[in-house]
């Protein structure tokens, strides 16, 4: 007994071991840090390019190809592998494929600084795009090149330090710690390292509280939302909202992963004219939504969570807000560009919500906005337990748990029924094949 306990603190003292943590939580603070000051110029960057709209709306037909077309060849020219969401590149360094090389030039710090400067561009300019999916990237990033330094020996080492990374950015990101581990676990952690797992949700939660921090305010990304239940209602929106969410989501998956692989020829010929017409489209369907389905789309779903229902609060976005946001958002990915699509994809899936609320009494329209919120966001990431996490974080609702999680399922199983591979698994091989096919070309 006595020498087990003498190995036991032996090893609790072990200096290799303390290095390795202080790396994984160190590391994931930095990661806090960088997530709220990325959040911070993502907000100016939208703000700056909402307030040029309001005095020249049709300036932005001009503007936003442009812009668009700027980014994409600062991406190939200096960022090589910043382009999209960032988690594809973060699931390819995950599982190794392409070897060390491929992970170190996706993960390197260089690669990190551009996703985030590039992604803001891209909101200066009108894309509709998300932090999220690049503040992973950039997660993953820090904590692998950390690893990288200090010279830590394992290559389970290096997978939880990318997993750590990847749960910190989504915490950090949201706010929402629980989800971080969640989707960490979930959409990172096919192969789920036992030996990693302490230091790994540790340093999850030590991001999503250092962003908090550095906000300054422990709040709710959209709010609270005020809900009542009926459950001889709810349970009746819990199918309709996962049907039919995840049917949707899968649609629109499908549209990114083949739309991707279609352009792949023409986007290395012509990546500034295919960026162009991307940024034209974005700036048409921006001008048919008055402005609404420009940038993240944070502002309209927080109005929608926040004020369906209410007499004291009018929400302008419209019936066909979510259809413009999910066609700007489809031409903002398939420009090439830098930018995720978690913010876009909960701001359509709040739109689709507040659509179908139409059809509920109206002291249910909280209700199915949040529902239909998960639906639709669960049948673009097929990562249930991810999605109904996240929005049960974000609107600050508990009472929901059985229903959110519900129709998360319900909707993941229903997409998949549309789009058999989960979207950023399906992307990772898309940017792998496109990577092999430019070295070809080269």
């Amino acid at each position: 007994m006595r020498q087990q306990l003498r190995l036991t603190r032996h090893r609790f003292f072990k200096p290799t071991l303390w290095k390795t943590r202080l790396i994984f939580w160190g590391g994931a603070i930095l990661v806090g840090v960088a997530a709220a000051l990325f959040a911070v110029l993502g907000e100016y960057g939208d703000q700056a390019y909402r307030s040029l709209f309001a005095v020249g709306p049709w300036w932005s037909l001009v503007i936003t190809p442009a812009g668009l077309m700027l980014i994409v060849w600062l991406t190939r020219r200096f960022f090589s592998g910043a382009e999209g969401s960032g988690i594809p590149q973060t699931l390819i360094a995950i599982e190794g494929r392409g070897g060390r090389l491929l992970a170190e030039q996706l993960l390197s710090f260089r690669i990190a600084i551009g996703k985030v400067l590039l992604t803001v561009m891209g909101l200066f300019f009108g894309a509709s795009i998300g932090r999220e999916g690049p503040t992973v990237h950039l997660g993953a990033a820090v904590m692998y090149s950390l690893g990288r330094y200090v010279h830590l020996p394992a290559r389970y080492l290096e997978r939880g330090l990318i997993m750590t990374g990847g749960g910190a950015g989504i915490a950090a990101a949201f706010n929402t710690p629980i989800a971080g581990i969640v989707f960490a676990i979930e959409e990172m952690a096919r192969s789920f390292d036992r030996r990693n797992s302490s230091m790994i949700l540790i340093g999850v939660i030590l991001a999503g509280m250092t962003a908090i921090y550095v906000h300054q305010d422990n709040y709710n990304y959209y709010g609270t939302s005020p809900v009542d239940i009926d459950f001889s209602w709810v349970w009746l929106g819990v199918v309709v909202c996962g049907v039919s969410g995840g049917l949707l989501g899968g649609i629109f998956s499908s549209l990114l992963i083949h739309g991707n692989r279609k352009l792949r020829p023409l986007l290395q010929r012509h990546y500034l004219l295919v960026a162009g017409a991307c940024g034209l489209v974005i700036a048409l369907v921006g001008l048919l939504s008055g402005g609404a389905a420009f940038g993240t789309g944070y502002i309209e779903a927080k109005q929608i969570v926040s004020c369906t229902g209410s007499d004291s609060c009018a929400v302008e976005t419209g019936l066909m807000y979510p259809v413009y946001k999910v066609l700007a958002t489809v031409a903002s990915y398939l420009s090439g560009i830098p930018g995720g699509i978690f913010a876009p994809s909960l701001a359509s899936g709040a739109g689709f919500g507040s659509d179908l609320a139409a059809l509920f009494p109206p002291e249910l329209a909280s209700t199915i906005v949040i529902l239909g919120m998960v639906g639709y966001f669960s049948g673009v990431v097929q990562t249930p337990i991810t999605a109904f996490v996240i929005v049960m974080e974000m609107t600050d609702n508990q009472d929901l748990v059985l229903a959110l999680m519900a129709t998360s399922l319900i909707a993941s199983g229903a997409s998949k029924l549309v789009c058999r591979k989960p979207i950023y698994y399906a992307l990772a091989e898309n940017f792998m094949t496109a990577r092999l096919l430019a070295q070809k070309v080269g």
